[in-house]
C-alpha cells in the first residue's frame, strides 16, 4: 500500500496519541474532534443557506467589485484579466533561499 504524506502524518499522530494517552482517551479525543468538525460543517451550511446572514454569496455579485471593474468609471476597467488587475492583485514568487542560507552561515538565528 502506498501512503501519501498527509496519510503518513495522520497515522503518526494517531499512533503518538495512543502511546501518550492510551486507547480510551484517544478515542474520546478523536470523537470530540469529529463532533466539532460535524458541528462546524452544519453551521457553515446553515449560514450559507440563510440569505439574511450572507446576502452576497458570490464575489462577482458584490457591488464594490462590480464598481471597481465597471467599463466606464471603474479603476480596473480592463476587466479581471487586464494588465492593471494582474499587476495589482497577483503575487509573484521570489526565491530567497540563497540569502537565508548566507545569513545562517554568518550565525544569524532566524525565527520563522
Amino acid at each position: 500500500m502506498i501512503m501519501n504524506r498527509r496519510g503518513f502524518i495522520k497515522t503518526c499522530g494517531v499512533m503518538a496519541g495512543y502511546a501518550v494517552l492510551g486507547l480510551n482517551m484517544t478515542k474520546e479525543a478523536v470523537s470530540a474532534s469529529m463532533d466539532f468538525v460535524g458541528f462546524r460543517q452544519k453551521s457553515v451550511y446553515a449560514a450559507d443557506a440563510n440569505p439574511k446572514i450572507y446576502k452576497l454569496r458570490k464575489s462577482q455579485d458584490n457591488p464594490m467589485i462590480t464598481k471597481i471593474y465597471d467599463k466606464k468609471t471603474g479603476f480596473l476597467h480592463e476587466g479581471p484579466c487586464g494588465h492593471m488587475s494582474h499587476h495589482l492583485l497577483h503575487t509573484h514568487y521570489v526565491d530567497r533561499s540563497a540569502k537565508v542560507a548566507a545569513l545562517k552561515a554568518k550565525g544569524f538565528k532566524l525565527n520563522f
